[in-house]
């Protein structure tokens, strides 16, 4: 494999700083090594999902055969899963990157390719229609986490389904899809500031769970983030005419301008999304990235008004400017740990790290983004 060292000079547009930023990871990992090395988990779903966002603008057919050696790594002989869980939504994510990969099969008349990728994903559609539901109808996070409902789960099981949906003539996806963002709206948008907390436990068990509402006390980042980057992908396959796609349309828009009114001066957004002002809150890249690509989306698909693009574009160069280089490869910094529900002294101490998957994929999903928005 030939990549290519880029340095800050040479990267002008978003396309470029997406490609520097592939081609770092790329030489740091093996694609069968990416971490959870042999997991089929969102942390390399997410990641590689804007390898393939990056992959479709510039053609550099050395992405594809790196998410196809990724996946391919994944599967046993007999065509079953290595390692998976089936029991948590963060593991159905990456199935998202068989369409493309069975489009290739079929184009190049690979049949056994094709089959194989066709009946994981089928499983995996099977696992979504069992997936255990808390009373209200929305499901479990994780089996371990009974009766809870994430806002990263809109993103893990939503885009999948949805194009599954389109794909295969299974409109009951639509629905599924339909029905899980909205109840999740329902279960955790705060009336006052229109931001969405992080979780909702319908049995108001756990410590974290308001006795009342059910919710958890804060608005954390990139838990919000994965709501409207998920919904805009629904989008790109629910049908016009589905009853509950003008729903889903405002509650995306809706969204994404109470975002707008929470940036900073500086141009992203804080960890703790609506308490800049508070001691111990920071800037985070992963929310700030995800974001401004969902705006930036919303423009391009006339779901907000071209004025709103200058908040994308705002955070876009603010998370630009915080990036580093270091010999040629781009570090993404400035992004929170993976992180469960807590306190907003939990989430304003949790650790950051540089160039972890799902910080580099929500920056590679910016980047796309940006780079079509403004190519309009």
């Amino acid at each position: 494999m030939t990549v290519t060292n880029f340095e800050a000079s040479a990267c002008q547009t978003p396309l470029d700083y997406a490609k520097a930023s592939c081609e770092t990871m790329m030489r740091k990992f093996q694609a069968e090594d990416l971490p959870p090395k042999g997991h089929f988990h969102y942390h390399q779903g997410v990641f590689l999902s804007g390898v393939y966002q990056t992959y479709c603008l510039c053609k550099n057919e050395e992405y594809f055969d790196y998410i196809k050696r990724w996946v391919d790594s994944c599967i046993n002989e007999d065509g079953t899963l290595k390692l998976f869980d089936p029991g948590q939504l963060d593991d159905i994510q990456p199935g998202i990157l068989f369409y493309p990969l069975m489009d290739l099969a079929e184009t190049t008349g690979n049949k056994k390719d094709y089959e194989c990728y066709k009946r994981i994903l089928d499983a995996l559609m099977e696992i979504i229609l069992k997936f255990p539901k808390n009373k209200e109808g929305g499901f479990w996070h994780k089996d371990c986490f009974p009766d809870q409902m994430w806002l990263d789960g809109l993103y893990m099981a939503g885009p999948i389904c949805a194009e599954y949906g389109a794909r295969f003539n299974r409109p009951e996806f639509f629905d599924i899809v339909a029905e899980q963002a909205l109840l999740m709206k329902e279960k955790t948008q705060d009336e006052k500031t229109g931001l969405l907390y992080h979780a909702y436990d319908s049995s108001r068990k756990e410590s974290w769970s308001d006795p009342v509402t059910g919710c958890s006390s804060e608005f954390w980042g990139r838990s919000i983030g994965w709501v409207p980057v998920a919904l805009l992908n629904d989008l790109d396959f629910i049908p016009e005419n589905h009853p509950k796609r003008k729903e889903l349309e405002d509650f995306v828009a809706s969204l994404l301008k109470t975002l707008c009114h929470y940036q900073s001066k500086e141009g992203r957004w804080y960890q703790v999304v609506n308490k800049g002002d508070c001691a111990g809150n920071w800037l985070e890249n992963s929310c700030s990235c995800l974001y401004s690509a969902a705006i930036a989306k919303a423009v391009r698909k006339g779901l907000l008004s071209k004025e709103y693009l200058a908040y994308a574009k705002k955070g876009y160069e603010a998370v630009i400017n915080s990036l580093k280089w270091e010999g040629g490869n781009l570090l993404v910094g400035d992004v929170c740990i993976g992180t469960g529900v807590g306190t907003y002294e939990y989430y304003c101490e949790r650790p950051t790290s540089v160039n972890d998957l799902h910080g580099v994929g929500a920056f590679l999903i910016m980047c796309t983004e940006m780079q079509m928005a403004l190519e309009e």
